[in-house]
């Protein structure tokens, strides 16, 4: 009757201790990707800022005329 005891406490006490590993082994890798995930949309979003600003800027657009009007009434005002 005893070992049958001791054999029942060692079963549930090794349920509990590979729970506990499987518990804390899930919270890691999800804690890891959850930070892959922010990481890889503000890099993007960077990417995505990047490109509009860029393209915002291109030879012949309003703001990149606005820019070089500018910088020529700079230059004439400063002779």
């Amino acid at each position: 009757m005893g070992k049958g005891i001791a054999y029942l406490v060692a079963m549930i006490a090794g349920v509990i201790v590979v729970g506990w590993v499987a518990i804390s082994l899930l919270h890691a890798l999800l804690g890891a990707l959850t930070y892959l995930i922010v990481g890889a949309l503000v890099v993007g979003g960077g990417i995505y800022l990047y490109g509009r600003a860029k393209r915002a800027v291109a030879p012949g657009t309003r703001t990149q005329r606005r820019i070089e009007a500018a910088t020529k009434t700079y230059r004439m005002r400063n002779r």
